[in-house]
Order: structure tokens, then sequence, then C-alpha cells
């Protein structure tokens, strides 16, 4: 798959030595102090081609694809966990990597999360405190649920059926619905997506067998206290307050409809003295939404959050 608008990067892979070879697709582009961009579920490297492009020329810019996601390989559920756990070893193994034998710096790393990104990327981070610098947020979070255990009502249905269903799985794996309506007006984007940008997006998803990561990671949410990733994201949680010294940049889009503006205030709560940015006009892909205001916002907390 080449010729996605707005990507003109060189691609490359990195056999997870863990998981029997299976190639993680990353992208490294630029020099200078490393900046980690970490997507989440159903999108891929591509949203972050606007930061990337306008970052490179200062920064280093790292970018993977999640095992089944992206241009990496998509193994079934037979070869692969699939859960939060591993989604961590295999940051960490690709960091190590990069370090060991990619002139990547030990410290001094910026990690921008967004979506399930956050519980990764702060997963990661408590192994490795000393090596985080600076953190910008994007509608993501890293703690369990404000709402509590129970999906917020407008929720609850989509949810329970995508989860625990025949007919979800279908949806997930048949029609790819989650990926799909990640890019329609208004679950995924306030403004209307390019087509040419909307098939970027679904391009690694077009066949069944490549959408079980979709599907998994939908189940893998921790809600409750059995489910079995809510011991990583729990811990993870009460983790969090050793990072509220680090320069931080929040940038919420408003109309989420499942990271709102509760799981903004647990940010803010968390991290009182991190710098907040809201857009109205945003939905969850806020990059895609108000990407004029916030990619050059970006830019100038890097250029001017100084690293502790």
């Amino acid at each position: 798959m080449t010729g996605f608008p707005g990507y003109p990067f060189t691609s490359r892979w990195f056999a997870q030595p863990h998981r029997d070879g299976l190639r993680q697709h990353y992208l490294d582009e630029g020099a200078g102090q490393p900046v980690l961009f970490l997507h989440g579920n159903p999108s891929w490297s591509y949203l972050w081609r606007r930061p990337i492009l306008t970052l490179r020329e200062e920064y280093r810019c790292i970018a993977p694809d999640h095992i089944g996601m992206g241009l990496s390989d998509k193994p079934g559920a037979d070869r692969y966990p699939y859960d939060l756990d591993a989604r961590v070893d295999d940051l960490d193994a690709l960091i190590e990597h990069l370090v060991t034998s990619g002139g990547a710096p030990e410290r001094g790393w910026t990690l921008v999360l967004h979506d399930w990104g956050g519980p990764i990327g702060m997963t990661w981070a408590c192994r490795h405190p000393d090596r985080v610098a600076r953190l910008v947020l994007l509608n993501t979070a890293a703690f369990p649920n404000p709402h509590g255990e129970r999906v917020r009502p407008l929720l609850r249905l989509p949810f329970r059926v995508l989860r625990h269903t025949r007919l979800g799985t279908r949806l997930f794996l048949r029609h790819n619905l989650f990926a799909r309506g990640a890019t329609w007006r208004p679950l995924g984007v306030r403004r209307r997506m390019p087509a040419p940008v909307r098939s970027a997006f679904l391009a690694p998803y077009d066949r069944p067998e490549h959408r079980v990561a979709i599907q998994r990671f939908v189940q893998d949410i921790p809600l409750r206290p059995g489910d079995p990733s809510w011991p990583v994201l729990h811990g993870t949680g009460m983790s969090l307050a050793q990072f509220a010294d680090r320069p931080t940049l929040i940038a919420w889009g408003l109309g989420d409809p499942v990271f709102d503006r509760a799981m903004l205030a647990e940010w803010q709560r968390r991290f009182p003295a991190a710098r907040t940015r809201v857009y109205h006009g945003a939905g969850h892909y806020l990059l895609e939404d108000a990407h004029a205001d916030l990619v050059p916002a970006i830019r100038s907390f890097l250029r001017t959050a100084a690293r502790p």
C-alpha cells in the first residue's frame, strides 16, 4: 500500500524478537530530541502525518503502528495476545532497539498520545520514568473510567453489542463498521473527512482478517477489576502522579462521544500545571478537525517547555 495523501515517509519495520518475528511498522523521521507518537484504535501512524511533517525539521519523530494495525503484520488471535500488556512489551522492545541500535537517546523522550496510545504510552512511562521529558495528551486516558464501571447510557447498548455478541463480530470483521464509523460525522470527526484521507485511514483494514486488532482493542477495554487488562491500567493510574512535574500539553476535542469532558477533567485534576487547549468544533480525531491550530500549538509547546 503506497501513495497515502500527506504521508511522504520512509517505512521501517522492526521484527519483534519475542513475537516470533512479527514485524512492527514504524516511522522514524528527522533528527534531534525524540518525540514518540502513539496512536489508538482504529487509526494508525497516518494520524500523525501533519505533526511529523512540521516537527521533523527540529525533532526525531517516531511513530509505530501497533501489531495488527496500520502497516504492521496482522496475525490471528492464535499468534498474538492482543492485550494492553503485550502492547507495552512491544513498545519497550522497539524503543530498546532504537536506543541500542538506532542512535536514539535513553532520555529526553516526549510522548504524544491519542486514544489507546495513552494507556500504552503511560504504562511504558511508568516502567521508565527517567526517560520521559514531556507529555502531549490528545483525547486519551491512562486511568480507570471516571464514570465508574458502567458505560455511559448513550454508549451502553452499542458497546455491549460490539464487545459481546456474534453480531458485533460480524460488524467488526465483515463490515469494518468500527473503523468506518470513526471517519464519519459526528462519531469520529466534526468536519467532513475528504474521501482520499478517509480511504487512507481505512486502507490497512481492507479485509476481515486484517480487522482482528480493531475488535480485540474494544474487547480489551478494562472497565472493572475482573477484566484482563484492569490490573495494568489500574496500576498505571495509581502511578501517574510521578509525572505531574513534567511539562504537559492537554489538547481535547470536545465533540468526542467517548473521551468526554469527565476524562479531560480527570487529567487536569492529576496534572494541575498542564497547559490545556480545548476545541469545541473537533471530535475524536481532533488532528483532522483542528490541525490548523493544534499542530502549531504542539510545536510551540515543544520549543518553550523546558525538559526536566
